[in-house]
């Protein structure tokens, strides 16, 4: 049966609250440079109301002296669709710094107008948008009639974001009587995707785009997400989250020192094989570790496979909190899916607003699937590695992930930047315009035992704008005071920072970049 609305809402504003961290990472509190000194605006704030432009209604124009903020709110049509995208565009009163921000969002969140209050502050004119439904419900993908609404999924898909920067460049072009001279992206999971897409559908919309635990081939890792609670549905075992826990420490303990530290971390968990059979017997809580629990989570990390036993989709990684996916509840305990990839199979896949899940068998499973590869790929899926005009324009991506993502396996990411590689003439010249940083110990909010990335704006701006690109970041564990406990290097994928064999193990001058990953 479906579940109760309200647990639903109270888990989706839980992620939400996970997604804002990531999208925070990037809001550093200094004011970037001013490309344009002394520039003011060149008309009143209210003036706006009379802005053209095509198929677009300002609707409203608020002044905040207190935030320096004209926030302006504009609706995007796109006739003879019914569709209403929003758009908010936030202007400095002063000190405009000469560049536009565009934000992202979250799940089925297109984005809030909340997000643009950062950048603002730093002296940006800023965008979000909602991609033309409210809330974080993916109910949008059905029409009041029940059948598949394609603008509305267009809209989520990619339209919205790029209606949104389009908006608000003109805004702010109007406002200051000069475009923008440097335009930026920055999002995580939704947000990072939606940033990816700007790059493949529209690259002349950024110059820099930062894409944080990008939430790219939706079409494969969303419905994945059921795959969890289908295996034990299928085994009529459904595993705590006590024993869920228990299999992640151990599989941790296990590879913690194959860096050369022990600190609590899986520095690299795709060469990690631990094996929960190794639990089988012992006591979790006043549970017993069982055989079949084991078999669960070894599927878990292994990922979606076919009745075959062929690959779909990657599982997620040891170390990663697998409770996310694999959720339960209750006594005795029954599946408790994630919401997000419930509301797909709802609402995209079933297209059935009463559908079941506890209906769902392998076979089920394996059809909707393909079925989702089939028609929502080419519309959300994000992963297309051909970035050849986004590259010759001159423009710049900075791609980062957690590798305990326990939302979005991190070896999605990977995956696409692979083939990334492959399309765009190998390592060094993808390296030129792409880069991608993986982050040992830490989840889709780079909260964990590792270290949280660092100084991502600065380094976007400086390859951008100064043509430096990104050698190493760097990346801080801070304790619960604000003070920073440990530092580390995270060095361009597939090279790996790895502890030299002297000095303190919490300073990042003792690590050094180890050959290629496999």
């Amino acid at each position: 049966m479906n579940l109760p609305r309200c647990l639903t809402c109270l888990r989706i504003r839980r992620l939400l609250s996970v997604l804002l961290v990531a999208n925070a990472l990037t809001a550093a509190p200094a004011a970037e440079s001013r490309l344009y000194p002394g520039l003011a605006p060149v008309c009143a704030p209210e003036a706006l109301k009379r802005l053209l432009l095509p198929n677009t209604t300002i609707e409203s124009v608020v002044v905040d002296e207190k935030l320096n903020t004209c926030l302006v709110t504009a609706i995007v049509t796109h006739p003879p669709a019914t569709n209403r995208i929003k758009v908010w565009v936030g202007l400095p009163l002063t000190n405009w710094n000469g560049r536009f921000q565009g934000t992202g969002g979250g799940g089925f969140v297109g984005g809030n107008p909340g997000s643009v209050r950062g950048p603002v502050a730093r002296g940006f004119s800023a965008g979000a948008t909602d991609t033309g439904h409210e809330g974080g419900s993916g109910s949008f993908a059905l029409d009041a009639t029940g059948r598949q609404n394609w603008q509305g999924i267009i809209d989520n898909a990619y339209l919205g974001i790029h209606e949104m920067t389009v908006v608000g460049k003109a805004v702010t072009k109007a406002f200051y009587g000069k475009a923008p001279r440097y335009s930026y992206f920055v999002g995580g999971s939704t947000g990072g995707r939606q940033g990816l897409m700007e790059a493949q559908r529209f690259p002349e919309d950024y110059d820099g785009i930062l894409s944080a635990c990008p939430a790219i081939n939706w079409q494969r890792f969303v419905p994945a997400g059921l795959w969890p609670e289908v295996v034990m549905l299928s085994t009529s075992n459904f595993v705590s989250k006590a024993k869920l826990d228990a299999a992640t420490a151990a599989a941790i303990a296990a590879s913690d020192t194959d860096d050369g530290v022990k600190d609590g971390v899986i520095d690299d968990p795709l060469r990690c094989a631990y094996d929960p059979q190794a639990l089988v017997g012992t006591k979790v809580g006043g549970e017993t570790f069982t055989a079949p629990d084991a078999e669960v989570i070894r599927k878990i990390w292994q990922g979606p496979r076919r009745r075959d036993g062929s690959f779909m989709w990657h599982g997620l990684e040891r170390g990663a909190d697998m409770f996310a996916y694999a959720g339960t509840t209750g006594s005795p305990l029954k599946g408790r899916p994630f919401s997000i990839s419930l509301d797909y199979w709802i609402y995209f896949l079933a297209q059935d607003a009463k559908w079941d899940w506890t209906t769902l068998n392998h076979a089920g499973f394996e059809q909707l699937w393909t079925k989702s590869v089939e028609q929502y790929g080419a519309v959300i899926g994000t992963d297309d590695p051909d970035l050849t005009r986004f590259r010759d324009r001159g423009s710049k991506v900075i791609i980062y992930h957690g590798l305990a993502d326990q939302l979005i396996p991190a070896a999605g990411s990977i995956d696409y930047y692979r083939r990334l590689q492959q399309r765009m003439g190998g390592e060094a010249k993808t390296a030129e315009f792409a880069r991608l940083f993986l982050v040992p110990g830490v989840d889709h909010g780079f909260r964990g035992a590792g270290a949280t990335p660092t100084g991502l704006n600065e380094a976007i701006l400086r390859w951008v704008e100064e043509g430096q690109a990104p050698e190493k970041l760097m990346a801080e564990k801070r304790d619960a005071s604000g003070k920073v406990i440990r530092t580390r290097p995270l060095f361009p994928f597939p090279h790996v920072a790895k502890y030299k064999g002297s000095g303190n193990p919490d300073d990042a001058e003792n690590f050094i970049s180890t050959p290629p990953r496999r």
